[in-house]
């Protein structure tokens, strides 16, 4: 996989709250403790990018590090920055700022501040990490719903019997199959090409997950299959004869195909493509995958499993 070369951009905030990028070159070899943290966000900026951090990822960190900036003043030398002054600003977040602020949010920011100080502490930028002791205060948000393994159970027949009814339907049962097999999102079923399929081994077939953006690069990964895959691919292609992608029609028919099966199944309304990519996950929680390991299959971001781990971890917890 060829590398792209990324411009180098340093972020700056207008008056609306928008980022704004404009071309100017930094490294983080060019800061010192004495660097102001106008300087600093603009490397941590550049720092994102080449890391593949997701656009929304970027827009919100490099948001909350603006305000940061313009509450202690842009100039302030990042090694001048204290761990009450982090907790004062936090404070001012939720009770004087002005405006509302929910604690998911709040988490966000204290997030982004950990990971900006963290990463100027690791290069030996700065002597000491302020943002350390703070502690994080985990909002209570809402488990997603999963399918238990009695409901598991009931959907997959559902699709065995459109599949073997008196009017053949492969579809059904390769597509719930696959996601509570590999546990992809729906866009990236949507994406799935014939030629991204591996079935060279008789008994275990395999998918490359693939994304056309370089900035996605970092998500593509190859995927096992359910074991039955094949068997029912066959009859998939005779009945719908795809071109290129497997799934040849729009994100819409897909949800009908689940409402379908989850009707038959008697579970109306409780299926649907993050119900079944919670499931998977769960699934290979308890049967003891790594944390890493799930976390690529899955295809998340550091900073992203650290909130979908902690809910696969309550779920798996509980009786399937």
């Amino acid at each position: 996989m060829t590398p792209v070369q990324l411009g180098l951009f340093r972020p700056h905030t207008p008056l609306d709250g928008e980022i704004e990028l404009l071309p100017l070159a930094r490294t983080v070899e060019s800061l010192d403790f004495t660097s102001s943290l106008n300087a600093a966000i603009t490397v941590f900026h550049e720092h994102m990018r080449q890391q593949a951090f997701s656009e929304n990822t970027i827009k919100a960190f490099g948001g909350d590090l603006n305000m940061f900036a313009r509450y202690l003043g842009p100039n302030k030398a990042v090694g001048e920055v204290s761990t009450q002054e982090l907790k004062n600003f936090m404070n001012y977040l939720r009770y004087q700022r002005g405006v509302p602020c929910s604690a998911k949010s709040y988490q966000r920011r204290l997030t982004s501040l950990k990971v900006f100080f963290n990463f100027l502490f690791e290069r030996n930028v700065t002597a000491m990490d302020p943002a350390a002791p703070i502690a994080h205060q985990p909002a209570i948000t809402p488990l997603p719903e999963i399918l238990t393994a009695a409901q598991t159970a009931s959907l997959l027949n559902a699709t065995q019997s459109i599949l073997r009814g008196p009017r053949p339907d492969p579809r059904p049962h390769l597509l719930i199959s696959t996601i509570l097999v590999t546990g992809i999102k729906k866009s990236e079923a949507m994406s799935i090409k014939i030629e991204d399929l591996d079935l060279a081994l008789p008994n275990q077939p395999f998918v490359y997950i693939r994304y056309d953006d370089p900035r996605r690069w970092h998500k593509e990964r190859k995927l096992k299959l359910p074991t039955d895959f094949e068997a029912t691919y066959e009859k998939f292609l005779e009945h719908y004869q795809p071109h290129e992608r497997i799934f040849e029609c729009t994100p819409r028919n897909l949800e009908y195909v689940l409402t379908d099966a989850a009707q038959l199944a008697g579970l109306e309304g409780k299926v649907t493509f993050e119900t079944l990519r919670w499931t998977s996950a769960v699934r290979d929680a308890q049967a003891g995958m790594r944390d890493d390991v799930l976390r690529q299959k899955l295809g998340l971001s550091t900073i992203t499993w650290q909130d979908a781990s902690e809910k696969i971890k309550r779920l798996a917890a509980r009786p399937m």
